[in-house]
């Protein structure tokens, strides 16, 4: 029995065994070891990998129940027997990892050359995804650091006596680290020598053995903080048991009360309805993952990418500018700006009259707010900044000082005079990106970063069901987005060519 006479000529299944068929699948096949036996074809897992994320099947044991089951599947399997859940999840986990990016980079190319993609808009947004770990098992980097100081305090004092008790020299510097404390246990263990140490209750024991369970103690929570540390790198905190996810404020919230929550920054750039790159970033907001994605963008010839506020920096301006990029990043004033209450505040920059001969601005009383010196810094990722600030000399006894001068601080209100802190590139930038948002371009293409972008996550959450990760660890998480990505991909081709839509890549503004 042939079991595609079952299937209607123009189901999915057809289209996505049509389109990995085109694939090359040589670096699968690199994955395996060269000893033993493949049991299930490489590309047939992978094909029905693909097609359980196009129907909202992620589980490893759902796949296979639907292998053995459904007829959609059991054609994508050719004549292979049914793959076990096991053989499932260590495909998924062991062998994909290395080679998703070059099958989704693969599928990518495909649809540009069938011309389905522009290669010239690519409209970027990010969302949250849940990790798989532990909703309680958080570990926070203020609360470590303030542990171990504690316990550091504690050392300085304890183990010098320790030490001088036993006829021992030890050094403390600045830190006691673990290997301090590892050659303290070696001497008090050479003093040691044969004697057996007592354990269990009724038992005294000696001043030495009490010692070195100190020395251990101390040792063995080093170690901790020293791994914990490792572990945070630029980050707040991490999951026990995910150690690559970070707790960060999520939509859906399911106690309700705004908790944290480890999960994964996910950021897609969207063509023509397509997801065209896809990365898993551990920061939380949107702002540090516009250059990585941008440069997956790089190689595939896209020169104008659009982005919601989050994505605005001045790094992001100047990385657009130095690859030539004419960027459509609405900035994060755009819409405040537009409101009657931040136009009549006497205290934003932006409403007071610039005067470019003497560098400074007025006040809105008529006094100068001038420029007395210039603060250098770095981001995260080292790009470097340069903030002018501004002071006003003239706030003593003014009428509008309560207006104008905002925000908390500890020095009294009569005490404090009117500072602002400006980045005359970042401001150059922002104008010059509030004008060309606001052209008739600007306008159609954030139209179509709502329809777009935000429309893909609306899919993936909503419609195909995925709101948290099944792998552990940030590559896997990375594989596990990239076969989602596929899924989305071939479903909206899929769509596209039953609407007859292929080959359009913007919605048109319709007027009523």
């Amino acid at each position: 029995m042939d079991i595609g006479e079952l299937i209607p000529e123009d189901d999915s299944v057809r289209l996505l065994n049509a389109v990995l068929e085109r694939m090359d699948y040589r670096k699968l096949h690199a994955a395996y070891s060269r000893l033993g036996r493949i049991e299930t074809p490489p590309k047939s897992l992978f094909k029905v990998l693909v097609y359980g994320y196009m129907n909202g099947i992620y589980s490893s044991r759902a796949l296979e129940q639907a292998c053995r089951r459904d007829v959609n599947f059991m054609y994508l399997l050719g004549r292979s027997s049914a793959p076990d859940h096991a053989t499932i999840a260590r495909f998924r986990s062991e062998r994909l990892p290395s080679v998703m990016d070059d099958l989704f980079s693969q599928l990518v190319y495909y649809l540009a050359e069938a011309g389905e993609l522009s290669l010239l808009n690519a409209f970027i947004d990010g969302t949250k995804f849940e990790a798989n770990a532990n909703r309680y098992s958080f570990v926070w980097k203020k609360s470590t650091q303030k542990n171990e100081a504690k316990m550091q305090a504690k050392m300085r004092v304890e183990l010098p006596k320790i030490a001088a008790e036993f006829g021992l020299r030890f050094r403390v510097g600045e830190k006691i680290r673990a290997k301090d404390l590892k050659k303290l246990r070696k001497r008090l263990y050479v003093l040691k020598g044969d004697t057996k140490f007592v354990k269990g209750k009724g038992k005294r024991k000696t001043p030495l053995q009490r010692a070195v369970e100190t020395v251990e103690g101390y040792l063995a929570r080093q170690r901790r903080y020293d791994g914990h540390n490792h572990i945070f790198g630029d980050r707040n905190s991490f999951s026990k048991t995910d150690k690559d996810a970070t707790f960060m404020r999520l939509k859906e919230d399911h106690m309700r009360n705004g908790q944290l929550k480890p999960a994964y920054n996910a950021t897609i750039a969207v063509d023509a309805e397509y997801i065209v790159a896809a990365i898993i970033s551990q920061e939380r907001s949107d702002m540090a993952t516009f250059i990585p994605i941008m440069e997956k963008l790089l190689p595939l010839g896209y020169t104008e990418p659009v982005a919601d506020a989050g994505f605005e920096s001045e790094e992001n301006y100047t990385w657009c500018e130095e690859n030539g990029q004419i960027a459509f990043i609405k900035p994060a004033n755009h819409d405040r700006a537009k409101t009657r209450k931040y136009r009549s505040d006497i205290g934003k920059r932006e409403n007071m009259p610039y005067d470019a001969e003497s560098d400074s601005y007025i006040c809105y009383a008529g006094n100068k707010i001038q420029a007395a010196y210039e603060k250098k810094a770095k981001t995260k990722s080292g790009y470097p900044t340069v903030t002018t600030v501004y002071s006003c000399a003239h706030c003593a006894g003014c009428p509008h000082k309560a207006k104008c001068i905002k925000g908390s601080s500890k020095i009294p209100l009569e005490k404090r005079s009117k500072n602002l802190h400006v980045s005359k590139t970042f401001q150059r930038r922002r104008a010059e990106m509030e004008v060309r948002i606001n052209s008739e371009k600007g306008i159609l293409l954030r139209m179509n970063r709502s329809i777009q972008v935000e429309g893909a996550f609306g899919v993936l959450k909503q419609d195909m069901g995925f709101r948290r990760f099944l792998l552990r660890g940030q590559v896997k998480v990375q594989t596990e987005f990239l076969l989602l990505a596929m899924a989305f991909n071939i479903n909206k081709l899929h769509n596209k060519i039953r609407s007859g839509r292929c080959g359009a890549y913007l919605h048109n503004s319709k007027v009523a």
